[in-house]
């Protein structure tokens, strides 16, 4: 059984939600859910791009489609593989360029605070 960890912060809940809703769809669907993970599995394997290459990305069109969990996610994905605040940011001013003050009020609000809040657990 695994432990559960109550979550410390909006972020962390939303990582939760993610990880309970994601959970319960494999359990209705697993073909599926089994075939969408090989997937995407195989998308962010190192590869010419490497994987912190292909979280920005990920991030990036995050922001850009306005999906709130996967910004979360992704910004998670970035930190976890190395990326820095500055290489984040700058990703972010990219979507911003492309995606206006859409993808910017989320870079400056829900990626900032998932930068302190992610940085603050690894320390």
């Amino acid at each position: 059984m695994e432990h559960y960890h109550e979550p410390s912060n909006s972020i962390e809940e939303a990582l939760h939600d993610y990880k309970v809703g994601l959970g319960v769809f494999t359990e209705k669907m697993p073909d599926l859910a089994q075939h969408y993970n090989a997937f995407t599995e195989a998308c962010f394997k190192e590869g010419v791009l490497s994987q912190k290459e292909k979280q920005l990305i990920a991030l990036g069109i995050s922001l850009y489609s306005q999906d709130e969990y996967c910004i979360i996610y992704h910004t998670k994905g970035c930190i976890d593989q190395g990326a820095s605040e500055e290489e984040i940011l700058e990703a972010v001013g990219v979507t911003a360029a492309f995606g206006g003050g859409a993808a910017m009020s989320q870079a400056v609000t829900l990626v900032q605070e998932a930068m302190t809040e992610l940085n603050q657990q690894n320390h």
